[in-house]
């Protein structure tokens, strides 16, 4: 009987966990492509601006051909469904966790970084190296200066262990603006290297790891806050590890494809760099 019992109970779990996708694959059928493009606009829109975006925000920003009353409604059923939220009866909607997830799954896309910020990152990364001792200092400020945000990036396993930079960056940013939200989320980076740690672990070289307010594993993150993680193999084969944490209204796009084009540059070939009579020539054999 106890074995039946337990085979029951875990026919169950699978039963409940399949009941659960079908749900949520049925909550996505619900829109139309209108309304995932109202969506993925919102979300585009107040990452730029981090104001809530209302129907004729929408409108004249991005030229739908229909009214805003329709708009409106869309807007309505969004927040019905849990993809939008109105902050205020009189303001427009902002995304959700649930609407940055689809967004980000459904409509965000691949976005490679561009030819000029891949220069100015390769330039600045090799400049920077000859005046650093530490690497990974060296790519925690420009991840922070590329994305506005925190940056952390470093080997856990080895003794250079892991940096990070940009907490004004980060802070900047108006989310950030209560004075327990702030103090709350320095504590969590204050110690964010020994959290790394454990999470690094699970995860694979090849994958960029996107946790949106509730969904970070780091328990004490304020639930205002998006993490990007990267793990990667350096030339010489340590694990090391790349990380963007922002809002969660941040460029998932661009911060994605500036931390895959980042794991490029340090997985490549050596780089020699030649120092003439304060010039800097860089040779590289391979980018």
């Amino acid at each position: 009987m106890e074995s039946f019992a337990s085979v029951s109970e875990e026919t169950f779990r699978k039963v409940n966990t399949f009941a659960l996708k079908l749900f949520a694959s049925y909550l996505l059928s619900f829109m139309n492509d209108r309304q995932k493009k109202v969506l993925a606009n919102v979300v585009e829109w107040y990452s730029k601006t981090a104001l809530p975006v209302g129907s004729q925000v929408l409108l004249k920003q991005f030229q739908f051909p229909v009214s805003a009353a329709t708009l409106r409604n869309d807007m309505s059923l969004l927040e019905e469904e849990g993809y939008l939220y109105q902050p205020h009866t009189s303001a427009g909607r902002i995304p959700t966790d649930k609407g940055y997830r689809f967004y980000v799954e459904e409509e965000m896309g691949d976005e490679q970084l561009s030819h000029e910020d891949q220069i100015e990152l390769k330039h600045e990364l090799l400049v920077r190296r000859v005046r650093e001792a530490r690497m990974s200092r060296t790519v925690a400020k420009l991840l922070s200066h590329f994305s506005g945000s925190f940056a952390v990036s470093g080997t856990p396993q080895s003794e250079g262990g892991m940096y990070d930079f940009g907490m004004k960056e980060l802070l900047d940013n108006p989310e950030f603006h209560e004075l327990d939200e702030v103090c709350r989320l320095v504590e969590v980076l204050d110690n964010i290297d020994e959290k790394f740690e454990l999470l690094v672990g699970k995860l694979k070289d090849d994958e960029t790891k996107i946790f949106i307010g509730a969904e970070n594993p780091i328990a004490e993150m304020p639930s205002d806050v998006a993490m990007m993680v990267s793990p990667y193999r350096n030339k010489d084969g340590e694990r090391g590890v790349l990380a963007i944490i922002g809002p969660k209204r941040m460029s998932y796009s661009k911060n994605k494809s500036l931390l895959e084009y980042m794991k490029k540059l340090l997985s490549s070939s050596a780089v020699f760099i030649v120092l003439l009579k304060g010039f800097v020539i860089v040779l590289s054999s391979r980018t």
